[in-house]
């Protein structure tokens, strides 16, 4: 049941990796607050990632839960080719990468434009930037470079070209494999790594169709050009990761906290999903409780406006992935209850959205003020009018009702909202008043007299643009 779900709202996101792809774990997490989860195509097969993905599903139907999956791909990441043992290296000693010249004393590279890519006096960092290196020549397809800091290069460690990788596609021959298996298996996102420019987003939605799809694609914004080209990015991307890991490789880490704050303020005016992501309780990978930094960190997060925050290596490799989500949903329900986050907010009506639901949705806003009423109650087919509502922060429960499953699932992942399944598009009428009541009564803990907001569609309920907006008091007769 439902019951059995420790929810807030906030979202928190799971990755699933070694110590969590069981059936149990999967369980375990869910009812400890993960309210998605997410399969990292950069490990594992597709193979594996359709048992995971089958769980989540098993999962969600017995826990009588809408919970999404996110497909996150692999993108243009460079790494390190597969070497039998770790280099030992020192600072300003000279060192040689190719991804085509086969040598002894040549680090192998997976990556055939390195060295079109970088030139003399450029960066290349390894492993999340442990290891740095300058560039002092490229010759016939070989990188010499000169060791800035760094003690070990190991195998299939991630590399980053600060301010490169031109050549390199957005959607790679992996990302295509894994954007068909999102497509077959019904995904409810797909996260598009590396993002440099509306265009990557564009080519992302042309392979999605192609298969047949129409999943949404979040940008996840890690490169220096991404936040170049936020705001076109933003208007066709349909939600925003903000990937602290590589961001705070490709630029310097003391700009990151800032871009991070500008990056949520720009999704929440665009009303697009926003996750927090990278490193956020990263101490609970070995240690049981995380440091009062991630914890502060979780909270500035959410209180900037973010939907959802986000598990990686916590759950997905960590000893403590249970403990992990636990506290991150005790950060996320405390931060909700302190009175500092953003709150019934309005925003200015957005030419990228039809102007009815947008008003209405800051009406809805306005007149639960108004009217001290308990809650805002939605009807939507597709989730346009919800996803709006969710970026006004209302103070009060999001109740939505849809006739798709799907679209249940994917408004979980946006702040506030809490979706159900029925099949009600039909005219609202009293005997429809008191099927809401029943429901409102069963499924809440409103009660008799509680007023609500209802928004929905005329003359069916769900199916339409939204177009009406009706003060409700639960079980009035004079609502009859």
């Amino acid at each position: 049941m439902q019951t059995t779900i420790n929810q807030g709202k906030t979202k928190i996101i799971a990755t699933l990796g070694p110590v969590s792809s069981t059936y149990e774990m999967i369980k375990k997490l869910a009812q400890s607050g993960a309210s998605m989860f997410r399969l990292n195509t950069s490990h594992g097969d597709i193979k594996q990632h359709e048992t995971n993905l089958q769980a989540i599903r098993q999962v969600s139907k017995e826990l009588d839960a809408f919970i999404p999956v996110l497909v996150d791909l692999q993108g243009p990441k460079i790494r390190v080719a597969n070497i039998s043992e770790s280099i030992s290296i020192k600072e300003d000693q000279n060192i040689k990468l190719s991804s085509k010249v086969k040598k002894e004393d040549i680090i192998p590279i997976d990556y055939d434009g390195i060295a079109d890519d970088v030139k003399k006096g450029d960066k290349i960092l390894i492993d999340d930037g442990k290891v740095g290196l300058e560039v002092i020549d490229v010759i016939d397809d070989v990188v010499s470079t000169k060791v800035l800091y760094g003690k070990l290069i190991k195998s299939r460690k991630g590399i980053n070209l600060p301010g490169a990788t031109a050549s390199l596609s957005a959607v790679t021959k992996r990302d295509i494999d894994f954007i068909k298996f999102a497509v077959q298996n019904n995904a409810d996102y797909i996260a598009l790594s590396f993002v440099r420019e509306a265009k990557d987003i564009e080519l992302a939605n042309k392979y999605i169709q192609e298969f047949g799809g129409a999943i949404p694609v979040i940008a996840k914004i890690e490169k220096p050009q991404a936040i170049e080209n936020l705001d076109e990015i933003l208007k066709i991307a349909d939600g925003i990761m903000v990937a602290r890991g590589d961001l705070g490789i490709e630029m310097s880490p003391e700009d990151v906290p800032i871009e991070q704050k500008i990056i949520i303020d720009k999704a929440t005016q665009q009303r697009k999903v926003c996750i927090v992501a990278t490193q956020m309780l990263e101490s609970m990978i070995e240690e049981p409780i995380p440091t009062r930094a991630e914890a502060s960190d979780v909270a500035n997060a959410i209180i900037d406006g973010a939907d959802a925050v986000m598990l990686s290596g916590e759950t997905a490799a960590g000893k403590y992935p249970i403990e992990a989500v636990s506290m991150m949903r005790k950060i996320a329900n405390n931060t909700e209850n302190c009175g500092l986050c953003l709150s019934d907010i309005t925003l200015d009506i957005n030419e990228c959205y039809d102007i009815t639901p947008q008003a209405i949705a800051n009406a809805a806003i306005e007149m639960a003020q108004d009217l001290d009423a308990k809650a805002i109650l939605a009807f939507t087919h597709t989730g346009y009018t919800p996803r709006l509502l969710a970026k006004l922060r209302s103070s009060v429960p999001i109740i939505v009702i849809s006739d798709k499953e799907s679209t249940c699932r994917r408004l979980n992942l946006y702040w506030g909202i809490k979706p159900h399944y029925r099949e009600w598009d039909c005219v609202i009428d009293s005997y429809m008043l008191s099927k809401i009541d029943e429901f409102l009564y069963t499924n809440t803990d409103l009660k008799d007299d509680d007023r609500i907001i209802i928004v929905g569609s005329i003359p069916k309920l769900i199916s339409g643009r939204t177009n009406f907006i009706r003060v409700h008091r639960i079980g009035a007769q004079d609502n009859k």
